[in-house]
């Protein structure tokens, strides 16, 4: 008995010490810090365990880092940009688009995103095609290609990958992949060891060296691939047999990606070394030849970071300033709707002073309480005056916001807590009428094939649904 209340009294020391330490020293998002403290309150053994899991922040040291990035003249462009648009002196290939240069400064002043002006863009709504092409363009690399994905299978898809990297490399083409280990967890070892002994180089992000993986919760989410340093890919699909949309579970896969020419690439392929080179101890080393890029268009775009290793939310900043910018109308596609207090706001600030907000989610769950919560915040919003429509054509996945026909944004992050502190994303944010209004008709097909969901149809949910909301909203900033 003496025993039992020693360790009683020990766990409520450590309970105590920890949420002090959750209150006063980690300065966390207040919501974030009563959801871990009402956690640790209820299930004070296991909750300790928990936090260290999901909750402890990674380090505040700098985990990304490349030597040359000063070489390649990021720091000296930023300050040079955001120098002209201080002046006034900044020219942009379309005039119209100087109503939105503070939101090209904040990303240059959050996030060093450099504003290029000659990409040519591509979007890609469909699995099927998107990976013919990927697969076409890594069939035509004479230099490298770099692949990075949050989820890899060992199916189908992953394995025409796998074929089409191995014959690369067979070739004298310099191949990496780096994948997400916990997004990747199925992911076969024999499948990577097949492509390592083939001569692909492989590295698996934040992977589990002990029995417990202090870092799962912090996930690298992006989705990038760079062929000989001039061809780009982005956005939300990853690697495997359900974004094909074969998987009986999800039917169609709907999501959206971008095939970049331009020098945008440079900043994508800047992104991928500095994730190697935290990865691996086979650092990328500075090559001229990753940034040989190619001018295919007139599209403005900024490729823009975001991690729990930066004080910034960048993506999420960038989200608030296009609300913000907005006159006409924001439509909105993300598989979760899980916004912060700010972000809120700014929706229901834009809805009140008369634009037009449309938000897009899919008509059932990859991740339950993600969605009962999501389901709970639209239902925020509807009284606001927004308008909610589920997709009804399977499974929506993509992450696009539109403003107006003139800006826009699409990428790996999904409106959400998780996407904002806890993973490591990237989005290319996108000024060019033509472009923006190929991503508004592809949202207005999808339209065809949802349904609107109105306060009466919402009143009219369940009391089971009502409690899986209310249960799934309590935890949503843990989520």
């Amino acid at each position: 008995m003496g025993i039992t209340s020693l360790l009683l009294g020990l766990t409520f020391i450590l309970n105590i010490a920890l949420a002090i330490s959750i209150i006063f020293l980690e300065r966390k998002d207040p919501t974030s810090s009563w959801a871990w403290v009402m956690v640790l309150l209820f299930i004070p053994i296991l909750g300790f365990f928990l936090y260290l899991i999901f909750g402890k922040p990674i380090s505040n040291r700098k985990i990304f880092s490349w030597d040359k990035k000063s070489r390649l003249g990021v720091k000296t462009t930023v300050q040079s940009q955001l120098r002209l648009l201080e002046e006034n002196q900044f020219e942009f290939n379309q005039p119209d688009l100087i109503e939105h240069k503070d939101l090209v400064y904040l990303h240059l002043k959050n996030d060093e995103a450099i504003y290029t002006q000659n990409n040519g863009v591509d979007i890609f709504t469909d699995g099927q095609s998107k990976f013919d092409a990927l697969l076409e363009d890594i069939e035509n690399a004479k230099k490298h290609v770099h692949i990075q994905y949050y989820i890899m299978r060992s199916d189908g898809l992953g394995n025409r990958l796998a074929d089409m990297l191995i014959k690369k490399v067979n070739e004298g083409v310099e191949v990496r992949v780096l994948y997400d280990d916990m997004g990747s967890r199925s992911l076969k070892s024999s499948y990577i060891k097949r492509l390592k002994k083939a001569g692909v180089m492989v590295e698996a992000f934040f992977p589990s060296r002990f029995i417990v993986n202090f870092k799962i919760n912090y996930r690298n989410h992006r989705k990038l691939a760079i062929i000989d340093g001039y061809i780009g890919y982005l956005g939300g699909f990853n690697v495997g047999d359900e974004y094909l949309g074969i998987n009986k579970k999800f039917g169609y896969w709907r999501d959206t990606h971008l095939r970049v020419i331009g020098d945008a690439v440079q900043s994508m392929q800047t992104r991928f070394i500095l994730d190697w080179n935290q990865a691996s101890r086979d650092n990328i080393s500075y090559n001229e030849s990753y940034y040989e890029t190619l001018s295919a268009g007139n599209v403005g775009m900024q490729i823009v970071t975001s991690g729990p290793d930066s004080e910034y939310e960048q993506i999420k900043n960038g989200y608030i300033k296009m609300i913000m910018e907005a006159n006409e109308y924001i439509y909105i596609q993300t598989p979760y709707f899980i916004p912060d207090e700010s972000l809120r706001d700014a929706l229901k600030i834009a809805v009140l002073s008369g634009v037009h907000v449309k938000i897009m989610i899919p008509n059932k769950p990859d991740h339950p309480f993600v969605y009962w919560a999501t389901l709970s915040y639209c239902g925020d919003l509807i009284q606001a005056g927004a308008e909610i429509f589920i997709y009804q054509n399977g499974f929506l996945h993509a992450k696009t916001i539109i403003v107006d026909g003139r800006i826009a944004s699409v990428g790996t992050a999904n409106i959400d807590v998780r996407s904002f502190r806890l993973n490591f994303e990237v989005n290319a944010f996108l000024y060019d009428s033509e472009v923006v209004n190929r991503l508004l008709n592809k949202f207005d097909t999808d339209l065809e094939k949802s349904t609107q969901m109105t306060m009466k149809l919402y009143e009219q949910r369940s009391i089971g649904i009502r409690f899986k909301e209310s249960i799934s909203r309590l935890i949503s900033p843990v989520l």
